[in-house]
């Protein structure tokens, strides 16, 4: 972009019109903040007393945390305004990254390792008679997101600012996030997530950039004299959107990127008039209503009115986001004349779809650019990501549902749709089937607008998250599409950030790491390769060990806190976390515990096995509801019966997230990642697990493909039907014949049968068990569970062995370097968004 490098008047309250530049504010105040322990100690006593107006010695906890916060982020407020100058002067291309979900966790012990102040301030703290641990444990988690999706925006974002590139996150500021789970007699009971209770200390309020967003309404033609027909959209019921900005920091290189979320409000507080005159629910009925968009992540759309709220809420993101790029973009331009060059919006899964129509409405309707070169700058600015490969999870609207709430956008994704299938056509000739299919607009009595579908015709790239799972969409979900534009598909294997998931989350490795190989392999994860002559060496498994074990201790310690189940870090910590689903077949891990009890209740011997299995199951799923109740049944059979009380142990720790895995993963022995083949897009728990040395039970699914791949054969437990078998199975599918016929799967259901694990609640666990049995149960769970108990007792005789499993735990951490999302965020930039790194001014920063 051209820039001027200014801060405009608005954005510096007081000023007069004219510009004042970044350099002039360095220059009335050129002396950086100290980060010796010093300075550091006095900024959090200056909070203490001048912020926050209590006494350090008598505050209450929240304050604590809330001071030392402030002075971390007095001093990433530096690095934050020269990256935008350096941004605003230097960079001529940029990425929007567009997302329902950061699932960001906690920020601030993550800001003091990304801005190397961790000893500093540990010592001042202690001066203050203070504890940088205690200071950690009273933040919440940003409730921004529900699982993997989410998180991967986490890690992009913190790669991003990491490698220098210049990317933007654009999201909603959820008021309560994915909901807080207990466990009540073994049933999920959701309540809300409040997370901004107490303020969330790292936002910064911008009203003056304040937008505002259509909804409902009625769509008129206005014909000029000229005879161009105009299309206004009027009679709106408008949302403001504000946005607030939170500071994402790299790793120890002095950028500060920027995550901009956006809270929905109403344009007027409440109706004056309405209140005077005595109806005052009806005068803030409108304020409610707006607000309603950012207040709940993801409602439940089970029904009608669940479903045009999250409807609402995706618009309102990509209308707000696409609205600021075009105000930013006019600061400095006359026209859009290099728009395209300048900009890519990353459209993370089919939430932001929204984004096709919304900027050829703003370009047409608003910049009154015409239709076809409106439509060149859409369709070079947009790319999309596809994190499925289940048809039922690819978002489809209602028209009229659609048509209702945003008259004018589906006029245009109805014009979009129109000429798109001329093309198809054209490309297809006679081919009235797969033009059907791949029309954005169903042809059915009811049609429905495909989200995908309006992706992929909008967007210059489509990306698959793993290599299995880009094959599966070209050569399956998405075939037409290739067939029609196979230079527009490509592949970028997820991954996750080693900062967190594995120096923040794991200190005793990562200090074991920067003695072996010194502290460079935070930014250089090929490092890690060196480990693999040391994988045999008894000294060094023997310190690994020792590592492994103390986060074990840590791990029991968190799971006896929330479930008062004690268990022992002698034992081999068998790990299945992640969002609660059918496909991802948290069954068959329990279906194994079940059989471990019974073979110990007869008499033969295991390895002594803690199983952990933790997830949230969406409030309108059912039946992931019913697996976690069918899951605490039978850990109550199991944990409470003392005859293999030192044997075993089955939990399900209640209200998962972002906290509770950096406690959990480095804890892990054995990772569970045993999805149906080809249902998996890619899994980044998989990778967590791996950087932190579990070994791997898995199916060829997703990105365990890749991990397997990386590590070999002898340090992956594969089990399981592949993509190719699965097909060829479901054809004359008969679950029961398999367990006729092998005796350890007749024991395991027989006792469901019995009413062992009923616990009161037989019709749910029987419609659990009954669903698995099943000759139409797509998840095959039944059919692979030979082979996974098989697999399981390779596990155990490899656990036996001290130095053989030492041995697989340290060969993943070194093999993990390609799952660095370091490398992922390298690869769009090379093939998708091609960014130039941001240079920072030859100034020295403290």
């Amino acid at each position: 972009m051209n820039s001027t490098n200014n801060i405009s008047a608005a954005e510096l309250p007081g000023t007069a019109r004219n510009m004042v530049t970044v350099d002039d504010v360095w220059a009335h105040d050129p002396i950086s903040l100290g980060t010796d322990k010093d300075s550091l100690r006095q900024a959090v006593v200056d909070h203490f007393e001048r912020t926050l107006g209590r006494d350090i010695d008598h505050a209450a906890a929240h304050y604590l945390y809330k001071a030392v916060a402030l002075s971390v982020r007095d001093r990433m407020m530096e690095h934050w305004l020269v990256t935008r100058q350096a941004v605003e002067s230097s960079v001529p291309r940029h990425t929007c990254y567009l997302s329902m979900e950061y699932l960001m966790g906690r920020a601030l012990r993550n800001a003091v390792h990304n801005l190397d102040l961790q000893d500093e301030l540990s010592r001042a703290l202690e001066e203050l008679g203070l504890t940088m641990e205690k200071a950690e444990l009273l933040e919440a988690d940003a409730g921004l997101g529900n699982g993997g999706l989410g998180r991967l925006a986490a890690c992009f974002l913190d790669s991003c600012a990491s490698l220098a590139l210049p990317v933007t996150g654009y999201g909603l500021r959820y008021r309560y996030g994915m909901f807080r789970q207990s466990i009540d007699n073994g049933f999920q009971v959701e309540r809300p997530d409040n997370w901004l209770h107490e303020g969330h200390v790292w936002e910064l309020e911008r009203p003056e950039l304040s937008c505002h967003v259509r909804f409902g309404g009625r769509v008129e033609l206005i014909t000029e004299l000229n005879g161009n027909v105009i299309h206004r959209w009027v009679d709106t019921d408008d949302v403001r959107a504000v946005p607030f900005d939170v500071p994402v920091p790299g790793y120890q290189n002095g950028i500060v990127n920027t995550l901009r979320l956006w809270n929905s409000t109403a344009t007027d507080e409440f109706n004056l008039h309405e209140f005077n005159a005595g109806g005052y629910t009806e005068a803030v009925a409108a304020k409610n209503a707006a607000e309603n968009i950012s207040m709940v992540l993801y409602p439940n759309d089970a029904s009608e009115n669940g479903k045009v709220l999250r409807l609402r809420q995706q618009y309102f993101l990509v209308s707000a986001s696409l609205q600021d790029a075009l105000r930013i973009w006019l600061l400095q331009n006359e026209d859009f004349e290099g728009f395209a060059e300048a900009h890519c919006f990353q459209l993370n899964d089919t939430h932001p779809s929204l984004a096709v129509p919304e900027l050829m409405r703003l370009l047409v309707d608003n910049h009154r650019l015409p239709w076809d070169d409106a439509w060149s700058i859409t369709t070079q600015v947009m790319a999309y990501t596809n994190h499925t490969l289940l048809p039922e999870a690819l978002e489809c609207w209602s028209l009229d549902m659609i048509g209702a709430l945003l008259p004018r956008p589906t006029e245009i994704i109805q014009e979009i749709n129109r000429r798109f299938l001329e093309e198809v056509a054209s490309a297809m000739p006679g081919e009235h089937q797969k033009q059907a299919e791949m029309s954005i607009v169903s042809f059915d009595a009811h049609p429905v607008v495909r989200m995908a579908h309006l992706a992929i015709v909008g967007s210059f790239s489509i990306n698959g998250v793993a290599a299995l799972h880009s094959k599966l969409l070209k050569e399956g979900l998405f075939a037409n599409f290739n067939q029609l534009w196979p230079a527009r598909f490509n592949n970028k294997t997820n991954g996750v950030t080693q900062r967190r998931w594995l120096a923040y989350c794991n200190p005793g490795l990562t200090t074991l790491l920067d003695d072996t190989l010194g502290a460079q392999w935070v930014g250089r994860m090929e490092e890690l390769e060196r480990l693999k002559p040391m994988a045999d060496d008894p000294s060094f498994q023997a310190r690994w060990m020792a590592v492994k074990t103390a986060n074990k201790q840590s791990l029991a310690a968190l799971v006896e806190d929330r479930t008062g189940i004690q268990v022992s870090a002698d034992m081999l910590f068998d790990v299945q976390v992640k969002r609660m689903h059918e496909y991802k077949r948290q069954l068959l891990c329990t279906l194994h515990a079940v059989h471990v009890y019974l073979d110990l209740l007869e008499g033969h011997d295991h390895e002594p096995r803690f199983v952990l299995i933790a997830g949230k199951a969406a409030p309108g799923y059912y039946m992931a509801k019913s697996i976690i109740k069918v899951i605490n049944n039978v850990a109550q059979v199991i944990n409470n019966d003392k005859r293999t009380a030192d044997r075993l142990k089955l939990v399900f720790l209640p209200d998962y997230n972002v906290s509770a895995m950096e406690v959990i993963c480095p804890a892990a022995d054995l990772s569970e990642q045993v999805s149906t083949a080809g249902k998996e897009a890619s899994g980044t728990g998989n990778m967590k697990f791996m950087m932190n040395g579990a070994v791997t039970i898995g199916t060829l699914d997703g990105a365990n493909v890749e991990i397997l791949e990386a590590v070999d054969h002898e340090n992956f437990f594969q089990f399981g039907l592949t993509v190719d078998e699965v097909d060829g199975v479901r054809r004359g599918y008969a679950p029961s014949a398999i367990i006729a016929r092998d005796a350890r799967l007749k024991r395991i259901f027989e006792a469901f049968d019995s009413g062992l694990f009923d616990a009161g609640e037989a019709e749910l666990v029987r419609s659990v068990i009954d669903a698995a049995r099943s000759p139409h149960d797509a998840w095959l769970t039944v059919a692979d569970l030979p082979d996974y108990l098989d697999t399981q007792a390779r596990v155990e005789a490899s656990w036996k062995q001290p130095a053989v499993w030492t041995r697989k735990s340290i060969m993943n951490t070194a093999c993990s370097a390609r799952f660095s999302t370091d490398r992922t965020m390298q690869d769009y930039n090379r093939d998708i968004w091609r960014l130039q790194s941001i240079e920072l001014p030859d100034r020295e920063i403290d």
